[in-house]
């Protein structure tokens, strides 16, 4: 299996479109690979039957480490207690010369499985805490499962599944953080670039196994949305073999960015509209960097001395926004006036762009896609059932 991808540098562009980003593709080479065995080493199979070792458990209750998370029910006081079927292992960056961890402390792949299915459903949709708290949480425990699957021998198939499972629910749970997320206790391009350390490992994975990897191509194209934009990715999208990029999951992605890249805010935001919900977890870093674009482009189109107004309501249709107030936020975050409630004026000369586009809640977009489903439902899934399984139309 691949190792960990990448360091924190790797991070994809930061929500809305902030510039200094690194290629998609460093994420691709690691810069610091676990050490190579010793010749005729092989590596071992996880033998630890918990989510934490016992061992750990009982260092990180002395040393006071444990997240409220993982505390066990009705523990108070100065020591509290670690809940077995809570605690989940930490990531701990594997140092140069150091040994590597024997199989008690290394989770097997059906373990690893089970934790991240008990992060997707247990901690990610916990209401008691901040998306932010959460999200902080969720990624340094999954960052922990890579590792350790990288440390064991595994097939390419149970590989390729704890890593896809993985990717998934870290996808939801940094969309999940939303506008505010440079407000929290979380650092979002620390969450950007292990995103993209996540698709290093899974993508090394599908070039280097056979397979049977079902979910390839979805995953795939949510390389290439979380990616939009990306010469690079797209690159590595159009060198995948001719049958996997057919696939309606690939073909969608390879659509979508191409309507962002031509500036087509209305074939853009259509297909958004459709996309399942990984999918739209993937793209809603890029949703309010392609909102500025279409406002930029009515702005030089529609702007004169006198003034030319619009329906808000045109604007809240054509960028998929979450209702009028939030169509009246945008205008005035670029400088453009009002006409009472329910229309912008384009003024020559008003349009600005000032900071990062605003996000927007994106509700319809991501939000609302769930449809009654929890996110172990989508994240477990063998394969969404959703525009992805059907035959393409053309867009």
């Amino acid at each position: 299996p691949g190792g960990e991808a990448g360091r924190e540098g790797s991070a994809p562009p930061s929500p809305n479109g902030a510039r200094g980003r690194r290629s998609p593709l460093d994420a691709e080479r690691p810069s610091v690979p676990p050490s190579p065995p010793m010749p005729g080493y092989e590596l071992p199979v996880g033998t630890c039957l918990d989510m934490c070792p016992a061992a750990e458990r009982t260092q990180r209750e002395k040393e006071r480490r444990l997240h409220r998370f993982e505390v066990a029910p009705g523990c108070r006081g100065d020591r509290p207690r670690a809940d077995p079927q809570r605690a989940v292992k930490e990531y701990s960056r594997p140092a140069a010369g150091k040994i590597r961890p024997p199989p008690s402390q290394l989770r097997p792949p059906s373990v690893l499985l089970a934790t991240v299915r008990y992060l997707a459903s247990e901690v990610a949709e916990r209401t008691d805490a901040s998306c932010a708290e959460v999200a902080s949480f969720v990624a340094d425990r999954l960052r922990a499962v890579r590792l350790d699957l990288a440390l064991q021998s595994a097939s390419d198939v149970e590989t390729a599944l704890v890593l896809e499972s993985a990717l998934a629910v870290l996808l939801a749970v940094v969309a999940r953080l939303g506008p505010n997320a440079t407000h929290g206790p979380v650092d979002p391009m620390l969450l950007q670039a292990q995103v993209q350390e996540s698709f290093g490992s899974l993508r090394r994975c599908y070039a280097l196994g056979a397979g049977p990897h079902p979910r390839q191509a979805t995953f795939q194209g949510l390389f290439l949305l979380y990616n939009l934009g990306s010469v690079e990715a797209l690159h590595e999208v159009l060198q995948l073999p001719a049958a996997l990029r057919s696939c309606p999951a690939l073909r969608t992605a390879l659509a979508v960015d191409s309507a962002f890249r031509e500036g087509n805010a209305a074939r853009l935001f259509r297909l958004l509209r459709t996309l399942p919900y990984l999918q739209s977890c993937a793209v809603q870093c890029h949703v309010g960097r392609a909102r500025r674009g279409a406002l930029a482009r009515l702005a030089r189109a529609l702007s004169t001395s006198k003034g030319q107004t619009l329906p808000l309501g045109f604007m809240v249709h054509l960028l998929a926004l979450d209702g009028p107030k939030e169509a009246r936020d945008l205008c005035q975050a670029h400088g453009l006036p009002l006409d009472g409630q329910e229309r912008v004026v384009f003024l020559r000369g008003r349009y600005t762009e000032e900071g990062l586009p605003p996000a927007g809640t994106c509700q319809i977009l991501v939000g609302n896609k769930l449809g009654g489903r929890t996110l172990e439902d989508v994240v477990m899934a063998e394969e969404e059932d959703e525009a992805v399984d059907r035959p393409m139309t053309k867009i």
